[in-house]
């Protein structure tokens, strides 16, 4: 028995602890949840920091649930009335397909809009990189003519700033006010070049910071850096320059010989079927006389054959327009404007040749 008591009462006398400890484990799992969804959050900032736009998440995530909300009532009303119409559907059937919709295309609809708004975000940043480096070397002197004129680098680079920058002087006015609040420049400036993903940027900070715990000449320096990233930007202007025969080549490939091509084949597939029931008529004439021929079968049909021109024209100036733009500026990014322009102008190129292709082989058969 005392054994027995004994045992009950380790148990008694261990359960307060064991509560504790459970309680504690749990609260150190809330506090990491809460500490990577607040990293979580501060890291979307910074992404949004970096293309200049200061946003709502929860905002825009009601924004993007109210739009597919309304997507999703449209296509539920459509699909209703249309197989309530049509083929008078039971409404348990309708039921079930509006549950596939709410959840399958409600999930889908979402992905899309978070995946084009990033997209946007990206490009948005993408631009900033290339305007930030398209006025570094003129930046970068305007220092060096500071420093040279006996201004400390701090201050050289805040009087360099100019309207005409844009980005570049709104970046460095961050630096100021970092380095007025105590923060070093070597860091303010780190964290700076870390916001883009530039290796131009980057180099140039990082041999700004190296010549100045050297010592040496900054103002030299700094015009020998601007002085590289401008003959850096000449070679790839010439690289441009030597392969624009391919650019020629491939813009005509994609968006005049291809949809050239594709009208006269859709047209010279309804040419043979108008040929091939005129063929089947003179046969029937032709088995009263006692000659057999036949024609039948289902082939290619005029819309199939539009949808898949349609379909491959879009892809080919998609997939020419990302080419061009790495042969040209070394990214794909560069050459997301031309996207929309090439597949505009190859459907309609595509259609024009169609219909001018129809009325002269209307006028022959």
């Amino acid at each position: 028995m005392l054994n027995i008591k004994n045992i009950f009462k380790k148990k008694a006398d261990a359960k307060p602890e064991g509560r504790i400890d459970f309680f504690k484990k749990r609260f150190k799992k809330a506090q990491q949840k809460k500490l990577a969804a607040q990293e979580r959050r501060h890291r979307i900032r910074e992404h949004f920091a970096r293309a200049g736009l200061e946003v709502n998440i929860q905002k825009i995530s009601k924004t993007f649930f109210n739009i597919a909300v309304l997507v999703n009532l449209a296509i539920s009303s459509y699909l209703i009335y249309y197989f309530s119409t049509s083929f008078g559907i039971t409404w348990g059937a309708v039921a079930t397909a509006m549950i596939v919709l709410w959840v399958f295309v409600f999930i889908i609809l979402i992905f899309a809009l978070w995946a084009m708004f990033y997209l946007a975000v990206d490009l948005k940043i993408f631009r900033r990189k290339v305007d930030i480096e398209e006025v570094l070397p003129d930046f970068l002197q305007l220092t060096a003519a500071n420093i040279n004129a006996g201004m400390t680098i701090d201050r050289a680079l805040w009087f360099a700033v100019r309207p005409r920058f844009g980005v570049l002087a709104k970046e460095i006015e961050e630096v100021a006010k970092e380095t007025m609040s105590g923060v070093d420049l070597k860091i303010a400036l780190e964290k700076f070049a870390s916001r883009y993903d530039s290796v131009i940027l980057k180099r140039s900070v990082s041999m700004l910071n190296e010549g100045v715990e050297a010592g040496g000449q900054i103002g030299e320096l700094l015009n020998r850096i601007a002085t590289n990233i401008q003959e850096q930007k000449a070679l790839m202007k010439e690289m441009s320059a030597n392969v624009t025969t391919y650019v020629i080549f491939i813009s005509f490939a994609s968006i005049a010989a291809a949809p050239v091509l594709f009208a006269l084949s859709g047209v010279l597939i309804e040419v043979v079927q108008n040929l091939g029931s005129t063929l089947g008529t003179t046969a029937n004439v032709g088995a009263s006389v006692g000659i057999s021929l036949s024609f039948s079968g289902t082939g290619v049909t005029q819309s199939d054959f539009r949808i898949f021109a349609v379909v491959s024209l879009i892809t080919t100036s998609l997939f020419s327009a990302m080419m061009i733009s790495t042969i040209k500026k070394g990214n794909i990014k560069s050459g997301v404007k031309y996207i929309p322009i090439f597949i505009v102008v190859s459907l309609m190129l595509y259609f024009i040749a169609q219909g001018l292709a129809s009325k002269l082989l209307s006028v022959f058969f």
